[in-house]
């Protein structure tokens, strides 16, 4: 965002756009220069700051204290008398504003916020109208004809994994099928998402359930493989008994479950001939024509801006609208994205108790997110207010305008329950863009509708996506990414011209003509993630330091001082590491941090990009993308804290050699978030590279910057050299998972005694197995008494001696995730009962005596321990050591079985 250049004189049509005749405040359509004379009707405004793109200005005199209205609806407040002219701001929109470098800005804002009240439905008031007259003839799609119910817009094998636990693998073994489509099969794609990795039920199992359930009978699907593992909280019987209980119809007939029982590379091969033997029957599958009444649109909106309710959204609720007229469905969601907008939802309803329906999935979303601390004034991200979007309100409005006019509400469902039947919806879900597309899918659409101000690139892996951008020049900047310019009704085209338009591309695309998204190739899921909290919380979202939060539950940092421990000098042993930088580690990599979750995948991909084609030669060891959840669509406060540190511990880990932050460009916690974070922590943001997916032009401009930077900071250094050095210069993370016997926790304690004791660092986690084991605290601390943390989660100690690192979760690559942050260049897990995944930025070694699992999953282990304590000791730290000097790959690291995953601790929820 630019400031405007010399004060000239325009007609208001030329540079801004009042929402409804009766509003007082305009839209700025492009960046305009203080001193800017505006033409409205007779009279000529002159505006008395410079007003940024997508902001508003005054265009009726409005007294202190009155109401500012967008839409007809008040968003804000009059701080003083304003005359016509005036820039509206408010003080959290130039807080953002400064801190993206914005210059020539007031010095105290105009208005302030209007307080969300709580929507009181008059019934007696509620009009209970027809939906809109079908068309006389409807129209037809080529699509792929289902037994039961609507046909699919594509034909794919998926692989579903029912937890988080068989992420790696079902995308590994997607993986293997990359570039298997043709003829009737669009390819095969994972199912992998962030849910049920904890060793119990969690609190959104109901969500979880839903989700899955609808992607394993989604018209899309034409073959699924359901994958589980021993133990986990959701199986395939799990589903099964779900899908039976609540009367969804039969599997696809290519279908089968899966539960891993073996070796990491042995499931695979197993998996993969069960996937195999579908290909040559879904390649024979064929189109025939549909009738559009098969089509149900996914509404969603994501980094929208000040336009999104005048252009995307308006134009996105007219192509539903033609849809429904032919006899099809369409699906709003996003409840907090509609708080401040129920008027408007419910201006036509089916009936009084679809009303009531709707208003209390708000009061329930309401409640969720207060059990937190938090309420839906938080869910604006920085890119929202950047681009004009001041508060809820005004993202509300807005984004309720995917509801034309023209439509009747006609049910309410819960989060991926099937839709009913045709007509208008809505469905309970957060403003999470991931997380309510995949409620969407779930519940039966199989088309998405995408509005995006800033240039959102989200695909789904099996339904394809329309983009929808607000203004041209930002389609211009992402052409290659967006389907539809919406921008071009600021510039005269009608809506009824745009509406026909991109109903005849809708069909098109309903019929196989590949989106901007399948074409650049990336997807990903995220379910509706789980909640901690089950009981009302003291608001915590303005003030961390509320007194009735305590420093566990907001995952305060600790002191960072070790546990004093006698520690026993055993001798140490020597380890073979690489020096460069002043520096000597076990390796040295390169990183592609996402700052959000919508920049993961591409992060993902300009990494694998980067290690194939050799873009910093032998500089360093591996390049590394961590992809994960967050950044944006989740709260504030607490969780956004931890978030930080584990990025910043991330940049700053003792391999990272080169780091670049890739954004995409719309986030909460966009790059000039984490500049200001890096500065804060006493780090230089000049050691790093700084890239944009939206600013710079879409995924292959982006992936063109990366290269270059990565060129520019590798030039003229040298491959890091083998020295020696000892155990002392480790930080090592311990943790066992599952049954674990004395003389192994022993060998563990003496292990974790040899680290410290030559004068490295071991990291055990809160909740981790190794703590909760009487043997091993009396081996490694000399009392069985409990062992409170001495770091928050990701902190980095102070020095170095035994840790415990705070863990909110059980679940394992949060756990591992936490410890990679703290700084742990290894981590070393004992395992029975099955091997764990790696966490992407530090290698796992896993070791086990547990004769059942050295069995099954022996293929899967660095070393195989037995004997008495001190035998396994020096056989943990032999297969340590390899690993630690390059001798031996990490096997999890080395066959792919690889993630990253952010907890939100105690406090943090989908927002």
């Amino acid at each position: 965002m630019t400031e405007g250049k010399q004060p000239v004189r325009f007609g208001f049509g030329e540079v801004a756009v009042l929402p409804e005749p009766g509003d007082n405040a305009a839209i700025a359509s492009r960046s305009l220069a203080e001193g800017s004379s505006i033409e409205l009707g007779e009279r000529t405004l002159t505006l008395r700051h410079a007003v940024p793109e997508g902001h508003r200005f005054v265009v009726r005199a409005v007294e202190q204290g009155a109401p500012l209205l967008s839409w007809s609806t008040p968003f804000a407040r009059a701080l003083r008398d304003l005359r016509p002219g005036d820039y509206v701001c408010t003080a959290r929109s130039l807080d953002v504003l400064r801190s993206r470098g914005v210059s020539g800005l007031p010095s105290e804002p105009s208005a302030e916020d209007v307080p969300l009240e709580p929507y009181r439905l008059e019934e007696s008031a509620l009009r209970l109208g027809e939906q809109i007259d079908p068309v006389a003839v409807p129209a037809t799609f080529r699509g792929f004809a289902r037994e039961h119910g609507p046909a699919g817009t594509r034909n794919h094998v998926v692989v579903v994994g029912t937890t988080s636990r068989s992420g790696a693998f079902v995308t590994e073994l997607a993986r293997r099928f990359s570039g298997a489509a043709g003829a009737g099969l669009d390819g095969v794609v994972p199912v992998a998402h962030t849910e049920g990795g904890e060793d119990h039920a969690p609190n959104n199992l109901a969500f979880l359930l839903s989700a899955l359930a609808g992607f394993l009978v989604h018209p899309n699907v034409g073959a699924v493989l359901v994958v589980d593992e021993p133990g986990s909280p959701v199986t395939g019987e799990h589903l099964r008994e779900y899908l039976r209980a609540h009367g969804y119809p039969p599997l696809p007939p290519m279908h089968a479950f899966f539960t891993r029982r073996g070796s990491f590379a042995d499931d695979l091969a197993a998996a993969a001939g069960v996937v195999a033997g579908w290909l040559e029957p879904m390649a024979a599958q064929a189109r025939t024509e549909r009738p559009v009444a098969d089509l149900r649109i996914a509404l969603q909106c994501g980094g929208s801006d000040a336009f999104s309710g005048i252009t995307a959204n308006p134009l996105a609720g007219a192509v539903a609208r033609e849809v429904i007229r032919h006899g099809g469905a369409a699906v709003l969601a996003e409840t907090d994205e509609l708080i401040g907008a129920e008027g408007y939802v419910l201006e036509n309803v089916r009936t009084a108790d679809v009303a009531r329906r709707f208003l209390a999935a708000i009061a329930s979303f309401t409640e969720r997110v207060g059990r937190h601390g938090h309420t839906a004034e938080g869910n604006p991200s920085g890119g929202n207010l950047y681009r004009g979007l001041y508060n809820i309100v005004l993202k509300s409005v807005g984004a309720a305008r995917k509801r034309d006019r023209g439509l009747r509400l006609d049910d309410v469902i819960g989060y991926g329950e099937p839709l009913a039947g045709p007509g208008f919806t809505f469905m309970d879900s957060p403003g999470n863009d991931l997380e309510s597309v995949a409620g969407e899918v779930a519940a039966g659409c199989n088309l998405i509708f995408f509005t995006t101000g800033n240039g959102s690139i989200t695909n789904f892996p099996f339904v394809p996506t329309l983009k929808f951008v607000t203004t041209t020049p930002r389609y211009r900047l992402l052409r290659h990414e967006m389907d539809v310019d919406a921008g071009r009704f600021l510039t005269g085209t009608p809506m009824a011209e745009l509406t026909a338009e991109v109903f005849a591309q809708t069909v098109r695309a309903a019929s196989g003509e590949p989106t901007a998204g399948e074409r650049a190739g990336h997807s990903q899921v995220s379910i509706w993630r789980d909640w901690k909290q089950t009981r009302p919380r003291t608001p915590v979202a303005v003030s961390l330091a509320a007194p009735a939060v305590s420093d566990d539950e907001r995952d305060a940092p600790l002191p960072g001082i070790p546990i004093p421990v006698s520690t026993p000098d055993d001798g140490t042993r020597p380890v073979r590491l690489l020096a460069a930088d002043g520096r000597a580690v076990p390796e040295h990599v390169a990183l592609v941090l996402p700052t959000s979750l919508c920049s993961g995948q591409v992060a993902l991909r300009i990494a694998e990009r980067a290690g194939q084609q050799d873009w910093l030669g032998d500089t360093v060891s591996r390049v590394v993308a961590l992809p994960h959840t967050e950044g944006c669509g989740a709260s504030s406060g607490a969780s956004e804290e931890t978030y930080a540190r584990i990025m910043l511990g991330c940049l700053t880990h003792p391999h990272v050699r080169f780091a670049l932050l890739l954004e995409h460009g719309c986030e909460k916690t966009h790059n000039d978030y984490f500049r200001s974070r890096l500065v804060e922590a006493g780090a230089d943001p000049a050691r790093f590279g700084w890239a944009g997916i939206q600013r710079d032009g879409g995924i292959a401009a982006v992936t063109e910057r990366v290269r270059a930077w990565f060129a520019d900071a590798a030039a003229g250094l040298t491959a890091p050299v083998p020295v020696t050095g000892d155990l002392g210069s480790l930080a090592v993370g311990l943790e066992a998972r599952g049954a674990l016997t004395a003389a192994t926790a022993r060998a563990l304690a003496e292990t974790g005694h040899r680290i410290v004791a030559a004068g490295g660092t071991v990291l055990l986690s809160s909740r981790g197995g190794l703590l909760a084991d009487e043997t091993f605290r009396r081996a490694a601390f000399g009392a069985a008494q409990p062992v409170r943390p001495t770091l928050a989660h990701g902190q980095r100690p102070s020095a170095p001696g035994w840790h415990v690192m705070r863990a909110p979760s059980t679940d394992w690559l949060e756990t591992a995730t936490g410890l990679g942050a703290c700084g742990a260049q290894l981590v070393l897990a004992h395992v029975a009962g099955g091997a764990l995944t790696s966490p992407r930025l530090v290698p796992l070694v896993q070791v086990s005596a547990e004769a059942d699992t050295l069995n099954r999953h022996g293929g899967d282990l660095d070393a195989a321990l037995g004997g008495d304590a001190g035998t396994q000791a020096r056989q943990v730290l032999d297969a340590l050591v390899a690993v630690a000097s390059g001798e031996r790959h990490s096997r999890a690291l080395a066959a792919g079985n690889v993630g990253f995953q952010v907890t939100r601790g105690l406090l943090g929820t989908s927002m």
